[in-house]
């Protein structure tokens, strides 16, 4: 398998960790964001321009939970799905709360747009993020304070860990706050002690700058 990625990209930092805990091995490609890198040849590989991407045996496929589900698909031990229909449908809830209504409002392209199209200051770029950040971990932080212990559900490490790892590396980056949601920062500092985690983080990947 390859992997077009960017390290600072949080769908890639998903897809990092679910490859990694999973134990499967792949090829890296590096793909700058800052240098609009994606809208160059880049977009023959994946035609929105985004990252990530996951080439196979069988083709290509875009956008993180794709991907992951994928991998969950075809290689399905260890799970990152849980066994119960309703705590697996409250992980993926944690999931796409993050992956659909917090992560695009502060997506690098909507930050730059925010920039260079609509003129906003550094000040006010960043205060559009902050914003947007609290909005979407307020209920995630009541949410996971009625079925967090370890992870964020209960004792077993789930998608909904996966998203949110990168989407608290994020908030933290832009100086957010984050003193008034306990129970995400225990869990997130929890799966950061686990040991397939460091070779994902941003900071270790090549292309860190």
């Amino acid at each position: 398998m390859e992997l077009f990625t960017y390290f600072r990209s949080t769908a890639s930092y998903r897809v990092r960790l679910a490859l990694s805990y999973k134990n499967l091995a792949y090829k890296p490609h590096y793909i700058n964001l800052r240098t609009n890198e994606q809208n160059q040849q880049y977009k023959e590989t994946n035609p929105f321009g985004l990252v990530p991407t996951l080439t196979t045996e069988q083709g290509i496929i875009f956008q993180s939970l794709a991907i992951i589900e994928y991998l969950e698909r075809t290689h399905p031990t260890p799970s990152l799905w849980l066994n119960n229909p309703f705590l697996q449908a409250q992980a993926m809830s944690i999931a796409q709360a993050i992956c659909c209504d917090i992560h695009p409002l502060n997506n690098l392209r909507i930050l730059k747009y925010l920039e260079r199209n609509l003129g906003l200051s550094e000040e006010q770029k960043t205060d559009w993020y902050q914003h947007w950040i609290h909005e979407g971990f307020k209920p995630l932080e009541k949410q996971l304070s009625q079925m967090a212990r370890n992870f964020c559900i209960g004792d077993n490490l789930s998608i909904a860990d996966i998203c949110l790892v990168p989407q608290v590396y994020n908030a933290n980056r832009f100086n957010v706050n984050l003193s008034a949601y306990p129970t995400i920062k225990r869990v997130n500092e929890y799966v950061l002690a686990q040991p397939w985690i460091r070779t994902t983080t941003p900071e270790e990947q090549e292309d860190a700058i």
